[in-house]
């Protein structure tokens, strides 16, 4: 089977491709840029497409990067470091995603989410009798630092539910 390049499309094409884009799930202007340029029969096409987006409102890192960090910390209770590395790997400005985090986790109560997390991962499970195994216990607190929980919080939840949870310090000063 022969590799077939795709079409490249004028300023109309292009708008056509992006809102078939929008349409589907959110972009940044960097993500939407660079599906673009792929597409583009001229460079300055690309950027022609992205200034009308943007003045219309359909293309807004803030406006992104606000329901993105939301989406995250509501539907899929992640902490805030991962939610930020996220953003920032949708390539969203570090000033930008700081901003949207920082509001989307505004009052939260971390504890409280580290503890919906661990009920949902362990779900079914005696969490207490589980996390009494050092293997376990390292297994728990790797995933809330996954997750992006703050070590200090994820500590003091696990020491909740075993006795060597205080070795946990002595994992995360390895692992630096």
């Amino acid at each position: 089977m022969a590799f077939r390049t795709p079409k490249q499309l004028d300023v109309e094409g292009l708008m056509d491709y992006a809102a078939k884009a929008l349409s589907v799930r959110g972009y940044t202007v960097s993500e939407l840029k660079t599906r673009l340029k792929k597409r583009a029969a001229r460079a300055e096409d690309v950027e022609t497409v992205l200034g009308r987006l943007k003045e219309s409102g359909v293309v807004n890192d803030r406006r992104f990067a606000g329901s993105f960090a939301e989406w995250r910390r509501e539907s899929q209770g992640l902490g805030k470091t991962r939610v930020m590395r996220d953003l920032m790997a949708r390539r969203v400005a570090p000033g930008v995603a700081k901003e949207a985090v920082e509001a989307a986790f505004e009052g939260v109560d971390e504890i409280a989410m580290i503890e919906a997390f661990l009920k949902r991962k362990y779900r079914g499970k005696d969490l207490g009798g589980l996390l009494r195994e050092q293997k376990e216990l390292a297994s728990a607190f790797r995933k809330l630092r996954g997750a992006g929980f703050s070590t200090g919080n994820s500590i003091r939840v696990l020491k909740r539910y075993a006795a060597e949870a205080e070795r946990l310090e002595e994992l995360d000063e390895e692992s630096e």
